[in-house]
């Protein structure tokens, strides 16, 4: 499987989860349930702030 983790802020209660980079389905917070990634059928739509870049290893 390729491809990277990314830390996504969330915009309504600034928690911080890690989403993998394809994800291929919706992804919520965790806290409050907002959209955090949306799958586009290849790289993930973020909606929240990318804070940082996991790469696989």
């Amino acid at each position: 499987m390729a491809g990277n983790f990314f830390t996504v802020r969330c915009a309504d209660c600034e928690n911080e989860q890690t989403v993998f980079g394809k994800a291929a389905s919706v992804v919520n917070c965790a806290v409050c349930g907002t959209t955090l990634a949306q799958p586009t059928g290849g790289d993930a739509e973020f909606t929240g702030e990318v804070v940082e870049t996991v790469e696989r290893r």
